[in-house]
């Protein structure tokens, strides 16, 4: 039976839509549920893509980390906007979200990084990410040195590795229908802060 959106079907707040959309992924057993691809442009507008994870979800916004001397994190940093996807296609279900991008806090950011396996905090050190490697040998190097050097003791996080928060000001929900006559509904937030719905043409 196909799946509908309809208008007795949305929240008051796109935030808690959301979740409820995400929760069903997760029980749907969708892979990686959490995925969503970040868009980010430079000032001059030249935009770049790539998947990255959605680690929190709550009224403030959409949170993932990263290392903030990668590409991504230096056109956040010259350009605080960005656009999120999420794709979740057993469900024929998608997601956008767009908005201005904010810097959690270091308390935050050391939370979520005592969480990370031990392979992945050693590789947030070793990785100058997006910048060139000559070869792969030097980077596997790097990061055996510092296993050696924190063995069998904490390891700190590195001074350019942190997170980010995605403050929606739209969110666009699309439920796939048969015959491309989709259900499509955004949400727009006001200068008062509160929530426009209205559905869109498929």
């Amino acid at each position: 039976m196909p799946r509908e959106l309809n208008e007795g079907d949305l929240l008051p707040d796109p935030i808690a839509l959301f979740q409820r959309w995400y929760g069903e992924s997760v029980a749907a057993s969708i892979r990686e549920a959490e995925a969503m691809t970040l868009a980010t442009a430079t000032p001059d507008g030249r935009p770049s893509a790539r998947v990255v994870l959605l680690k929190a979800v709550d009224a403030r916004g959409f949170a993932f980390f990263t290392n903030e001397q990668s590409r991504k994190g230096r056109e956040l940093a010259a350009n605080p906007r960005a656009a999120l996807v999420w794709l979740w296609p057993a469900l024929e279900r998608q997601v956008r979200a767009t908005g201005a991008v904010e810097r959690l806090s270091a308390a935050e950011s050391d939370a979520y990084f005592a969480t990370r396996p031990r392979g992945s905090q050693l590789g947030a050190w070793a990785s100058e990410q997006s910048r060139p490697l000559a070869e792969r040998r030097a980077l596997e190097e790097r990061w055996a040195e510092l296993e050696t050097r924190y063995a069998g003791g904490q390891i700190p996080r590195p001074p350019h590795w942190g997170g980010f928060r995605v403050v929606p000001e739209e969110v666009e929900f699309w439920q796939g229908r048969p015959d491309r006559l989709h259900d499509r509904f955004a949400y727009v937030r006001g200068a008062d802060g509160t929530w426009e719905q209205m559905r869109l043409q498929p």
